[in-house]
């Protein structure tokens, strides 16, 4: 699966993907300008031509953009190495729209009527929080 970022200067290479999810937490609303239309892509990643900026976004992740043009590019999750990159960026697929994660933080002038699972915040911590 290729893309790119809007400007060209960054191409993105990843599996091929079918699968889609949401992230309504107030942090990707605030970078994306609504929910996060994300792949679960894992470790297998390779970003080509410039090289992405990072932001330290909590503790765990960081986010890249493109430093040209500024198109969103990943949310990486440091502890795992694993990214979740904008569908956006996937022009030419079909993606299947199946899960929706904080779903609490959702605020309540959208809303979606395709039927996914969905985490409140702290189902997500429980879930995905490394194990001692």
């Amino acid at each position: 699966m290729k893309g790119k970022c809007l400007c060209g200067s960054i191409e993105v290479e990843t599996q091929e993907q079918t699968n889609l999810g949401l992230c309504h937490c107030s942090m990707c609303r605030r970078w994306t300008g609504g929910p996060m239309f994300a792949v679960h892509c894992g470790t297998d990643v390779k970003f080509t031509g410039d090289t992405p900026f990072r932001y330290a976004s909590s503790d765990w992740a960081e986010r890249g953009f493109c430093g040209k043009c500024g198109s969103h590019l990943f949310y990486h999750l440091l502890p795992s190495d694993e990214y979740m990159l904008p569908a956006g960026l996937f022009q030419e697929n079909d993606f299947a729209l199946v899960s929706e994660i904080f779903i609490d933080e959702k605020p309540n002038f959208y809303e979606f009527k395709n039927d996914t699972n969905k985490l409140t915040g702290q189902q997500v911590f429980e879930q995905y929080a490394p194990k001692d």
